[in-house]
């Protein structure tokens, strides 16, 4: 006989609210007080770090403010994004033994894997990317991350059923912020919606079927429906009132001029590329880079899959990173070649230009 997870659906709540009810279920699971559970969710207009990001370094605070906007931090990773009601979110709370073996990585994937195909069921070929996306012919229409407490672990999706990219261009630091138009359309060149595939905002009870039954079918279980329990709502009481507070938001504030924006171009046979780089100078890291130009690609996927793979990348690392990406795949840039890639981006940080052709080890 199937085991019985539970199914709620707690509707749209703040960022606050929401991010309190993750805190509180995966305490609550951690506790085995309620079975493994599957939340669907949706947010009022919010700006979401990762957990140890800072709102400066990601966001323009003052356009927040602005717009009404409210600015959160997740307690899972990732990338700093936008969102409002357009955007439907689902959130896994598990228990080690549901895990298995392979660790919270591998499940990351399996998770992605069958969220993919419970989209690709409305009529579009959505695919895993490496790392925690779903995309469908190279743009991102789906992001995920996970977090593990104890013998619990949430893993949280969101999918682009439709998307502000205007509010989203004048929130996040891109590239090109000013003008925002820009801005906007390498976002649109890198991310996608349901609506714009579909040419129409598809069904939500027909969206949350299709995960639940997915999920049901890896993990050979049956969701039941439920609501959230007695020691949830005093757990989520208790959460809200930490995670509604200037002191949570600035848990991990520094200024922007930390994680400064750095671009520099080179031109090739094939054409003009150019880097722009968010750099944590602190870590030497690689928060994001956007690779763009009047160069031709194949697949469509390889430029959005290359900076995926770059992202929280240490500098240290850049050159064996490209390497393994271009030989782990077929690639055709007409006139480029990952060394090309690694100039460009050394040349944007200021670091000295990597030989060609050099030899690296596997990644």
């Amino acid at each position: 006989m199937a085991d019985n997870w539970r199914l709620i659906d707690t509707g749209l709540r703040s960022a606050a609210q929401n991010i309190a009810l993750n805190r509180a279920l995966l305490e609550s699971r951690r506790a085995e007080e309620i079975p493994s559970t599957l939340r669907f969710l949706r947010y009022t207009a919010s700006a979401l770090l990762g957990v140890r990001h800072s709102a400066e370094q990601e966001f323009d605070i003052d356009g927040c403010r602005a717009r009404g906007i409210a600015v959160q931090r997740r307690i899972t990773g990732g990338a700093a994004c936008y969102t409002d009601e357009r955007q439907l979110g689902w959130e896994l709370y598990l228990h080690a033994r549901d895990v298995g073996p392979d660790g919270a990585p591998a499940l990351s994937r399996r998770l992605c894997h069958a969220a993919a195909a419970a989209i690709s069921a409305l009529g579009v070929d959505a695919r895993h990317r490496a790392g925690s996306e779903i995309e469908v012919d190279g743009k991102r229409i789906a992001t995920a991350g996970f977090v593990s407490d104890g013998n619990a672990v949430l893993f949280q999706g969101m999918l682009f059923v439709d998307a502000d990219r205007e509010t989203a261009a004048r929130v996040l630091r891109l590239p090109a912020s000013k003008p925002s138009d820009v801005a906007r359309a390498m976002m649109e060149a890198r991310e996608t919606t349901l609506k714009a595939l579909l040419g129409r905002t598809p069904e939500t009870a027909l969206v949350k079927r299709n995960l639940f039954e997915a999920y049901e079918s890896d993990f050979g279980v049956e969701f039941a429906e439920g609501d959230l329990t007695l020691s949830e709502h005093a757990r989520y009481e208790a959460a809200l009132r930490a995670i509604d507070a200037p002191a949570w938001i600035q848990l991990h504030a520094r200024p922007a001029s930390e994680m400064p924006l750095l671009e520099a171009a080179e031109s090739h046979p094939g054409g003009l590329l150019r880097a722009t780089v968010m750099l944590d100078m602190m870590t030497q890291t690689i928060r994001q880079v956007w690779f763009h130009g009047d160069i031709t690609a194949r697949p469509p996927s390889l430029i959005p899959d290359l900076e995926a793979a770059l992202r929280d990348v240490p500098m240290s690392r850049l050159a064996r990173k490209v390497e393994w990406f271009f030989r782990s795949r077929p690639t055709d840039i007409a006139g480029l070649g990952p060394e090309d890639f690694v100039a460009v981006v050394r040349r944007a940080v200021g670091r000295p230009l990597l030989a060609r052709n050099s030899s690296l080890p596997q990644e």
